[in-house]
Parts: structure tokens; sequence; C-alpha cells
């Protein structure tokens, strides 16, 4: 396979960030979210201590499902007309009062847990929740091993989302249950190693709040051969100092609102509180901590499994944050997460989507013995777009971006029209100062065409050679692989083209995004074109494209030759490095190979405004033969990097034209039409 040396830098994309297609095709097609009802189904799975009962499969509406039928009914009349539009612009234009609130996410959660609590008895046992849907085809096993509560809700929120990437199991430890913890702990093994029995190849998630998390840790430690991943939101060997407050008689509200004020400032549920967790029942989950915590922590050297790690910065009543750190430095596959504004029962707040985090966590979501960056990608929801537009809402404010397309006759039109639908598609063009055109871009695609862009991007968004050290943490371009980025390599572009995707390749990589001073709009291209004999192999559509404007934002002041002149900078630049790892250019010599990693310093300026400009798209549909040809092959690379130089000077001379182009004027009109109208430009 050959050998692709270019890549973006991503580092534009900023935000917090399930289609019914497993395809990593860009056009996609995605279901209304069913309504929000809870209903479970019911196994007979019981602890091996206990006489098995009849096994039966019920349903339990808990909130009725009467009062939604008129509504459901509504919404099929119209289900038509919605599913020729856009879901991700339906997404964006959805009022705020549109989205759940944590009050009802609570409401449900408590709501739940009266009807467990109602009839309540017997060993403990699994339920599956039925509102989670139809699911991808070969979806991994995802099973939820509760905190202190024991009822096994703490999910709810995440049904409907998880629902479409896992079947969900979760684990309902009765109120009056006194199994301990070993036994908990062979309940869930004997699951575990009957479902990965039937089926050796696919996963299985544990996930796991406070003692759930404990929990999670034993059974892995004690089955290093079984295909296992771990979720641990803030880990239960914390919990530990919890035990005195309890045994002093610290009463039960002050203990749970220690845990989570976002509970305890709802008065009225005080009482299912109490009846959730009567004072009996918490000092044994509190008792069964000690054990938990030391049984799962003399056994950590031998967890193998893969684990992301959930923290909290705002668990007032336990050190989550800490032990979080812990457990990164102490397991060899681990991810840490933080969430600094979080209390402790991470699953029941506002604002946190557990699929998004393992959609976005390297790596982590696979249907299989290993991951695929092709095959196990889920492509972004309409909500999580919005995460990426809301976060970015300012900066596209500001850039106010142009984006021009040429059609198959020829002509240049305003919006992206001329950009294939079907793919494959090959973008290929210049990458601007930090990668900042890829915003405006991505999120363009999305809502004009409903085109989904898979990047070819830098390892770095991907992969660190120490744990700990002075580059930014890989949580911070969790949106980034959320929206389809993949490290630069010919096995990936292969495999997206493979897929019939729409792939973006910067063939100037990162030496093209952190250029020097004065080297804006100049292409550091390797001599070489792989990639065009690439999509050439399946007749992909290669689309040239230029970029402008960040030359009206920032302006570099002190680039990587200044920093090398100073020692102390220049041993910076070289732990920047060697942290970094692989080494994309590494068969290349001179200026062209050097990837260093350096951080320029750059001065704002007034924003201007950017400006895309998509060439007309290039056919390789039946050239295969020719341009297996090494000197054919270079032909149309050398045509096509002319192209991309062309619609930069193009791009560069039109704009001086544009009479909005500074963001006062921008500004003004927007005053005078209304902020969400289009900003004019100059005439094509």
């Amino acid at each position: 396979m050959s050998t692709v040396t270019g890549g973006c830098l991503f580092t534009a994309v900023h935000c917090c960030v399930m289609p019914s297609s497993l395809s990593s095709t860009s056009k996609l097609k995605l279901q209304p979210p069913p309504t929000p009802t809870l209903r479970f189904a019911v196994s007979g799975q019981i602890s091996a201590e206990t006489t098995p009962l009849k096994t039966e499969t019920t349903t339990t509406n808990l909130n009725g499902n009467g009062r939604f039928k008129k509504k459901r009914e509504e919404e099929a009349e119209t289900e038509g007309e919605k599913e020729k539009q856009n879901p991700y612009v339906l997404e964006i234009e959805k009022k705020e009062i549109e989205f759940t609130s944590s009050r009802k996410g609570l409401d449900a959660y408590f709501e739940g847990c009266r009807n467990f609590i109602k009839s309540d008895g017997g060993p403990p046992r699994w339920f599956s929740p039925l509102e989670c849907g139809s699911r991808l085809d070969n979806s991994p096993l995802l099973l939820f091993l509760p905190g202190i509560d024991g009822v096994g809700l703490g999910l709810c929120k995440h049904h409907h989302t998880l629902g479409r990437i896992f079947d969900i199991w979760c684990l309902h430890i009765p109120v009056k249950d006194r199994t301990p913890f070993l036994g908990l702990v062979k309940l869930v093994e004997r699951t575990v190693r009957l479902e990965n029995y039937q089926s050796p190849k696919r996963p299985i998630y544990l996930v796991g709040e406070s003692l759930g998390a404990c929990l999670a840790l034993a059974v892995a430690a004690r089955n290093p051969d079984v295909n296992l991943s771990l979720v641990l939101s803030n880990p239960g060997d914390s919990l530990r100092m919890a035990m005195d407050n309890a045994v002093k008689g610290i009463p039960l509200h002050q203990i749970i609102g220690g845990l989570s004020k976002d509970v305890i400032a709802m008065s009225s549920h005080l009482n299912d509180l109490t009846a959730l967790l009567p004072r009996e029942t918490l000092l044994w989950k509190l008792q069964m901590l000690r054990p938990a915590s030391e049984f799962a922590n003399s056994r950590l050297i031998a967890v193998k499994a893969q684990t992301l790690v959930l923290s909290s910065g705002k668990d007032q009543f336990l050190p989550s944050e800490e032990e979080g750190q812990r457990l990164f430095r102490a397991l060899p596959k681990c991810e840490n997460r933080k969430f600094n504004d979080s209390g402790h029962f991470l699953f029941l707040e506002d604002g946190i989507d557990l699929a998004t985090i393992i959609k976005g966590s390297v790596a982590f979501y696979r249907r299989g013995m290993y991951h695929d960056y092709v095959s196990d990608y889920v492509p972004p929801t309409p909500s999580e777009l919005k995460m990426l537009y809301e976060s970015n809402r300012l900066f596209l404010l500001a850039t106010s971006s142009v984006m021009l397309s040429t059609l198959e006759d020829g002509k240049v039109v305003k919006g992206l029209a001329g950009i294939p639908s079907d793919g494959p598609v090959l973008f290929v063009g210049y990458h601007m100062l930090m990668g900042r055109e890829l915003a405006p871009m991505i999120t363009q695609l999305l809502l004009e065409r409903n085109i989904l862009l898979r990047g070819l991007a830098h390892p770095l968004v991907f992969m660190r050679k120490k744990k700990e050290g002075r580059l930014p943490p890989l949580s911070d371009f969790d949106p980034v692989r959320v929206m389809g980025a993949v490290p630069v390599s010919g096995t990936n572009l292969f495999k997206l083209l493979s897929a019939k995707a729409h792939v973006l390749l910067y063939p100037g990589g990162a030496r093209e995004a952190v250029h020097r001073k004065g080297e804006q709009y100049k292409l550091f291209w390797p001599e070489h074109s792989e990639f065009v004999r690439t999509a050439a192999r399946f007749g992909a559509k290669i689309v040239p494209f230029g970029v402008v404007g960040e030359d009206d934002f920032g302006e570099v002041i002190f680039d990587y030759d200044d920093q090398m002149k100073f020692p102390c900078l220049r041993e910076d630049i070289r732990r920047y490095t060697e942290e970094e790892g692989i080494k994309v250019r590494a068969q290349i010599n001179g200026e062209l190979g050097n990837e260093d990693m350096h951080y320029p310093w750059i001065l704002p300026k007034l924003p201007g405004r950017f400006y895309y400009y998509f060439g007309k798209p290039i056919e390789t549909e039946g050239r295969e033969l020719e341009l297996r040809d090494k000197d054919k092959a270079q032909e149309l690379y050398i045509q096509i990097k002319s192209e991309v130089e062309k619609n930069l000077a193009f791009l560069k001379e039109k704009r001086e034209s544009d009479l909005y182009r500074n963001v006062v004027a921008r500004l003004a009109y927007q005053a005078m039409h209304g902020f969400t109208s289009e900003v004019p430009t100059f005439e094509i």
C-alpha cells in the first residue's frame, strides 16, 4: 500500500461533541428520535446462590403511552416531509426550549425507581431498556453496573443514544438484597463469559459508576482473556471515606447531598431517596465499598482491557478527579476525561452524552476484536453537529465564509452545488494556519449538502508516546474524531475511498498548517503522487480547492526559525517532537520533511473573511490503467497542485473587490438585515 504523507491538523474544530446506516459513506439518513418512554425487558438471570425463578419477559410503561399516542400520529403525518429535509438543518433550527432539560432526566430516573421499588424483591438480575429501539448491525454488548443506588437506571438519559450503537443490559440490585461483592462479581463474570463464549469477537463494554466501577475492574482483572472495554464513572475507591459519615449517623439527605447537589436540590424527591436507600441498605452498600475497593485495587495489574475513566471536577464530597488520575497512571490502556463542572452522578447531568464521549475517545468504539477507523465509525448525530455549530458560532459569524464551487460545465457558482453528491470523492487543497478553515467547511457541507467529510488527520490527534507530557491532551481532539477524522495513512485512504466516502486530504500537512512568516498560501507538497493512483483505483472524483483569509485574522510574529535560535525553546521543540511519536514524512528529506512540533506565536488582527473555491471535479473513473504509470500519475498530480494554486490566486484577487471583507461592514449589514442574513460578496 502506498504512503500518504499529507493530513490535516484539525485544530480548528472546538466543541464538547445515529443514523441507522453503518456505512461510512457521506450521504446520511437519520431517523427521528423516539418518544421519551421508559420500558424494560426483564431477564431471569440471578445469582448462583438462589434457586432459579421462572423467566418472564415483561414490558412496563413507566410514563404511560396514551398521552404520546396523538403526538406520534401527528409526527407520522409529517414524517415523509421531514425525511426530505436535511436532518442537520432541522436540528440547528430548533429552539432551546425543545431540548431535554436536566429536570426531565432526573424525573424520569426517580419515576423509574419508584416503579422498581413497588414490587422489588428477589436476587440481582439484568433488564434491557426497550426504548433503545433499533441499533446498528453487530452492535457490541453494553453491561451497565450501577452505583450505590443499585437500581440500574443510571443511564436512563442515555438509553436512546446508546441504544443506537449498543445492545444494553442493566444490572438491577433490589433494595433488600444483600448479595456480597464477590457474589456480584461472579454474577457479572458468568454473564460476560457466557456472552463471550457465544460471540468471541463481539466486544463487551462494562460501564460502571462508583461501586459499579469497582465491580467492572474486578471482572476485568479476573477475565483478561475476554474481549472487554471499560467505562468507569467516578470510580468507587474514594467512596470509602463516606462510610464514617453514615456510621456516625449523619442524616441521609446530607450524605446524598454531598454526592449530587443537583439531586438534593429537588426537594420533591427526598422521599424517593429515602425509599431507594433506607439506612440499613445504605450502610450495607457503604460497608461493601471497602472490600470492593481492596479487591479491585489489588488486581489492577491484571487489568488488560481498554479503559475510559470519567472524572467530575465538582464532586464536592469525593475526590473523584484524583482517583481518575490514579487509574489513568496505573492502567496500561487508559484514557481520562475530566468534566470540570459536573458532580458525582455524572450520567444524570444535563450536557453529558455518553454515546458522544465513547465515539470521541481514541479507537474506543468497535464492533469486532480490533478497532477499524472506517468500518467502526458512526457518523455524527444532528445534536452532535449542533454542539459543534454552537461552540463555533462566534467564529463562524466572524468569518462569514464565502463558498464557491464549480459545476460540471465549468461554471463557477456561489454555494456548494458543484460538489458531487455520490462518492468516492477526494478533496485536495491548501491547509491554512492552524487549520482554521476546517470548522466552516465541515459544518457547511453537512448543512447545505448533507455531506460528511472524513479528514485524514495528523497522528497528534490520535496518539501520544507519553501518557503525561506537554502536548495537549487527547481529549482536546474528541470533537475532531466524532466528526470523522482518521489517522493519515495510505491504508485508511484506501478504505475510505472503497467505502465511497468524501475524503479530505492536505498533501502539505502540518508543515503547511504551521508555516513560517511570509509563507501564507504557499504549498508544501511532497514530490510524489500516491494518492492519485489510489483515487484512480476506485474511480474517485478529485476536487482541488483553495481557501484564503487567515492572514486577515492573525499574523505569525515568532515562528519556528525564530524559536530555534533560543536554546530553551529549541529544547521544548525537541521534547514536543519526541512526545509526538509517529513521523508522517520520515522518508522525505529537506525542509518538506521537517515535522518538528512547535507552536508559532500569532498576533491577532481585526477579523476578515474566509473564502473557499472548490474547483471542477477531476474524473479518474476509467483511468486506472493509465494512471498506474508513474509519469501519467505525476502529470495529474502536478495538474491538481496547479489547480489549487490557481484557486488561491483567484480568491486573493477577487476578495479585494468584496465590499464586506471587513468585519465592521458585515456587522453593519447584518444589523440592518438580521444576523442570520447572508452577507453579499464580490461578483463572480
